[in-house]
């Protein structure tokens, strides 16, 4: 009875957001077909004869093009008895509703993008996944649109699902029925910016600073669960709490995690930043494997609460999805979010000194591979399309910037001011409602701090001066030079291959072999099948060599199967070697300087806590 009386209610609630002034989603993912999920969106009353239906073009976040239309196909439009209305497809995003007075909903055919065979992949955490009875990747902007000049009404989504299924996400359920979600969202941008996960449910929650932090985990072969990765970043999210201020400015957050057990089609692992929640795809391997990556990725998404939900200009606060504006402040939004990611770990006591200082050298090394004279804020604003190469350039020198405007604070206010209580008073200043005009932002910053960040901003962010290293590590006690070597643990020294029939990684040459090679006897034609322990397979090999250079120590035992051609047939060989460190030679090394003055190392102090 109590079943029957809900589905009623919601029948109601349906047919009266229907007549509202607001859209309302269905979907039905018990039902798919040929790979396809039938959309249908009731649509909002339309005061004209003619009116488009957008499916985006580009998403917050993703700065690429991805063109979600041409995933759709039978679309239709329909009056309030059925009767069909005349459409028109402009673009691969735009159709064109013809006698849209009587327009009441629009219907059509979604396919997902993982496994899609159309050029122009889309990177999987912004995409979408359709994989029937396990898992479904709700990308909600890749199955559902809105009407052009209609954005900003509220927007409802009814999905019906498998009574053994959950959906995570950081929308709340209004819907006490155990197969049908309702979630309403304020409009298309928080629509937009909330995906949904539906699998069997496996989640576990945590209270931080007043926030409620859910994690959902898609394990395909239950390798990995929800526990496992709140154990490992729950740690990190409480640091985050503190270097916020102890508070967070949201209710809900949501780390939905999809594991892959097969080959993604981007090669790639990694995570797509939303306001209350993040969603990751990563490779279904040894967790253990993971755990570094998954603390990174988790406090760099973590920290976009901060910037776009509370500092944002107004490109980001009404994001045209078809023909985007972008903001030039990308060294705020990503180069300060990935700097923060690892500020916390070393200021909170997660990571070491040594550890830091590598993480810094690393990326001052990989943002040379960019234009190091090319304006940040100009790249930022034609990152769509002239300067595309140049966009991931925001994790390295963007990064930098932030690490650069953090010393450079700390210095003018001795140590009592840095990024964290800049960004404090932006988020105040502003609030998720408020958004900064683009050319604004610098002259806030600077009536908050000091003239001296104007010129700092002028010569290094929209200026095309390169970072000015040395000057900067010498003000915390750093010594800062071009050239240098550091002890790094070998894999041999060997020349590596994939065998492209067997997806294994080989051995194709010996020609500089070191003496951890030598004594593990490698051998040309070799195909690595275990190492130290962990099945070696194309997806997880390289998280394997980086847990072994990241983790083992000098003279640890070191064993390794391979499979090896003896008398031409192929025979499993065990292989084993004390491990051994070789001095490598980087571009740049950064160091502490034991002759550091009391000033430097207090302001040190101040930066890092160490």
């Amino acid at each position: 009875m109590k079943r029957t009386i809900i589905l009623f209610s919601t029948l109601i609630l349906t047919a009266t957001i229907a007549i509202g002034n607001r859209y309302n989603g269905i979907i039905d993912i018990r039902n798919v077909v040929d790979d396809k999920l039938l959309v249908t969106v009731e649509l909002p009353k339309v005061e004209k004869e003619e009116v488009e239906y957008h499916i985006p073009k580009i998403v917050p976040g993703t700065y690429s093009i991805s063109d979600f239309g041409r995933f759709a196909s039978d679309f239709h439009a329909f009056d309030m008895e059925g009767n069909s209305l005349k459409t028109e497809k402009l673009t691969v995003n735009q159709w064109l509703i013809k006698d849209a007075r009587k327009l009441h909903k629009v219907s059509y055919m979604m396919e997902d993008t993982f496994d899609s065979d159309k050029d122009n992949f889309i990177f999987e955490p912004g995409g979408t996944s359709i994989d029937e009875g396990k898992n479904f990747v709700i990308n909600t902007y890749g199955f559902f649109g809105y009407l052009d000049g209609m954005k900003d009404l509220p927007y409802t989504l009814n999905i019906t699902h498998p009574e053994n299924f959950y959906g995570g996400t950081s929308l709340v359920d209004v819907n006490d029925d155990n197969s049908v979600d309702t979630f309403e969202a304020l409009n298309y941008f928080e629509l937009a910016d909330s995906p949904i996960m539906y699998a069997e449910p496996d989640t576990t929650t945590l209270v931080v600073g007043g926030a409620e932090i859910l994690v959902q985990v898609y394990s395909p072969n239950k390798v990995m669960d929800s526990k496992f990765v709140m154990d490992n970043v729950s740690e990190i999210l409480n640091a985050q709490k503190d270097y916020l201020g102890g508070t967070l400015p949201i209710k809900k957050y949501a780390f939905l995690i999809c594991l892959m057990d097969y080959p993604s089609l981007s090669g790639k692992m990694g995570a797509l930043e939303h306001s209350k929640s993040s969603l990751y795809t990563l490779p279904e391997v040894n967790p253990t494997l993971l755990v570094q990556s998954v603390r990174d990725i988790a406090a760099h998404e973590f920290f976009h609460i901060i910037t776009p939900l509370s500092i944002h200009s107004e490109e980001i606060g009404d994001f045209d999805f078809i023909n985007p504006k972008m903001s030039k402040h990308l060294w705020m939004y990503e180069g300060v979010t990935e700097y923060s990611a690892g500020h916390v770990q070393i200021k909170h006591g997660l990571m070491g000194m040594a550890n830091y200082l590598n993480v810094l050298q690393e990326k001052i090394v990989s943002s040379r591979n960019f234009n190091d004279t090319l304006p940040f804020t100009k790249m930022s604003k034609f990152c769509l399309d002239e300067y595309k190469d140049e966009y991931d350039n925001v994790y390295q020198k963007g990064a930098l910037i932030g690490m650069a405007l953090d010393i450079k604070l700390r210095e003018l206010s001795n140590g009592e001011y840095g990024i964290q209580e800049l960004m404090r008073e932006l988020s105040k200043y502003y609030g998720k409602d408020t958004s900064f005009k683009d050319d604004e932002l610098f002259d806030k910053i600077v009536s908050l701090t000091y003239p001296e960040i104007g010129d700092f901003f002028e010569t290094y962010v929209s200026g095309d001066e390169p970072l000015p290293y040395d000057k900067l590590f010498s003000t915390v006690g750093l010594s800062f030079t071009e050239k240098g070597t550091i002890q790094q643990l070998t894999m041999g020294n060997i020349g590596l291959g994939l065998d492209r029939d067997t997806r294994q990684f080989m051995i194709r040459s010996l020609d500089n072999v070191n003496e951890f090679g030598k004594a593990m006897g490698y051998m040309v034609g070799d195909r690595f099948i275990n190492f130290n322990g962990e099945t070696t397979t194309f997806e997880s090999f390289q998280g394997i060599v980086e847990n072994f250079r990241n983790n083992a120590t000098v003279g640890d035992k070191i064993k390794v199967t391979v499979l090896r051609k003896v008398k031409g047939k192929e025979k499993l060989v065990k292989l084993k070697a004390r491990a051994i460190s070789v001095p490598v030679e980087v571009g740049l090394s950064i160091q502490v300087d034991p002759k550091a003055t009391a000033r430097q190392l207090a302001l040190r102090k101040a930066w890092v806590g160490a």
